[in-house]
């Protein structure tokens, strides 16, 4: 992938919760929402510059979990892939869903007709990936620049109906409903950790930061006046909305204007999608050479579409649930899942920041980030227990491999060896042994 191509790719990066949770948000925590999306921005920005500066030093596409690895070992960086890989299958359905609603917002369509339309999105995303399609540079950069222009008309038509009495009042449900708005919202904001995955597609450090200073830009501009918009136009019928963007909209009665949200919608979710699959199923292969150095290179495709099936089968599980207990699981319960289980990487790979980064002043902002990320993740309540059943299942999976040897933490960024070098000296020490 062109890293040129990624300051735009912020959307397609923060996933298709922006379609749906700043009206959960509003839902949880009234008009304080606002509160939660402020904080988080300032963390953002926060995240991205620690993991800005942790990709200019230690250029690496293996993902968080490396970084991870290289401060604190094997058995954390397994556990953080887990969570990665865990994450996918939750986040994935929950954004088919809401593909399903925007769609289904302009046909009217029947609930048999939504769990349809839901199917034949996660259809395309599995499918794509066991294909091996992937999401052009090229292509993201379009997709990207119709998501942000569809943003741009959603914050134009709708700003010039903010009423402010739809802010009082303020926090009907005080500082509780504040900090579950923003253990929500994580998933809007998180990501970051992308840039430190792909610091190994730049030319230079100076790039990366480049990278970052952008992106912040684009997503506090366009968060923060969604955010607005949301609680001064909806009020608090926002959670009440399958497609709340087509609420802010509602006032054009264009339907053509309403099909071109809907489809940018669908084209989000499924190209999001993809690109989470595919780095989950290169997650969960990279946490199983860490065990097995010796894995044979030949069998990398094919490890990786074994990967997806495995998670697509996952994905049909919370699907499943979805059609048939849907009080029960629904887009909030998997989006709260799903950004419970992110906040923990992002944390995980703050303290390797902590750990790695060799100034002060970036250790700083990384110790500052990780006490506000975990700050959020304590409002997530009862949904803790995902990361921690996640966990418990990695080191159990581990225990019950033969053990191998561990590597070492803190390695130097001059002493790093090269991943393929690394698994051809296994594989010829095993041959003469």
């Amino acid at each position: 992938m062109d890293a040129r191509g990624e300051p735009l790719s912020d959307p397609l990066r923060h996933g298709p919760g922006v379609l749906v949770l700043p009206a959960v948000a509003v839902d949880v925590a009234g008009p304080a929402s606002l509160l939660a999306w402020a904080a988080l921005l300032c963390v953002s920005a926060l995240i991205a510059t620690s993991f800005a500066a942790l990709g200019s030093h230690y250029p690496d596409s293996g993902g968080v979990s490396s970084f991870v690895g290289r401060a604190f070992g094997d058995s954390a960086a397994t556990v953080v892939g887990w969570w990665l890989v865990a994450a996918v299958p939750a986040g994935v359905v929950a954004g088919a869903v809401t593909a399903a609603g925007y769609l289904g917002a302009v046909f009217h369509a029947t609930r048999p007709a939504l769990i349809g339309i839901a199917v034949s999105v996660l259809g395309a995303v599995y499918g794509a990936n066991l294909l091996r399609l992937r999401v052009s540079a090229r292509a993201q950069v379009v997709l990207t620049a119709l998501v942000v222009a569809m943003l741009v008309m959603v914050l134009v038509v709708s700003a010039p109906h903010v009423d402010p009495d739809n802010a009082t009042p303020f926090a009907p449900h005080g500082l509780a409903g504040v900090g579950s708005a923003a253990a929500v919202l994580f998933t809007c904001v998180c990501g970051w950790e992308a840039t430190a995955n792909l610091s190994a597609d730049f030319t230079s450090a100076r790039q990366v930061r480049r990278t970052a200073l952008v992106s912040v830009v684009v997503v506090v501009v366009l968060y923060a006046g969604l955010a607005v918009c949301t609680v001064g136009v909806l009020g608090a019928q926002a959670g009440r909305a399958p497609a709340p963007l087509m609420r802010l909209l509602g006032s054009t009665e264009s339907a053509w204007t309403a099909g071109a949200v809907s489809m940018t919608a669908v084209l989000l979710t499924v190209a999001a999608s993809v690109t989470f699959v595919a780095a989950s199923a290169r997650t969960a292969l990279s946490v199983a050479r860490r065990r097995h150095p010796t894995l044979l290179m030949a069998t990398h495709h094919s490890a990786l579409q074994r990967s997806v099936t495995r998670q697509s089968a996952a994905a049909a599980v919370v699907a499943a649930a979805v059609a048939l207990t849907p009080s029960l699981v629904t887009v909030e319960t998997l989006m709260r899942i799903f950004a419970v289980l992110l906040a923990c990487v992002t944390l995980a790979g703050l303290a390797a920041a902590v750990r790695l980064l060799p100034t002060v002043r970036h250790r700083g902002c990384a110790v500052t980030a990780a006490l506000a990320v975990g700050a959020v993740t304590v409002f997530a309540g009862l949904f803790l227990l995902a990361p921690a059943a996640v966990a418990t299942a990695a080191m159990l999976a581990r225990r019950r491999r033969s053990p191998e040897p561990s590597s070492p933490p803190l390695q130097e960024k001059g002493s790093r060896i090269d991943d393929a070098t690394s698994l051809y000296a296994a594989s010829m020490k095993a041959q003469i042994r």
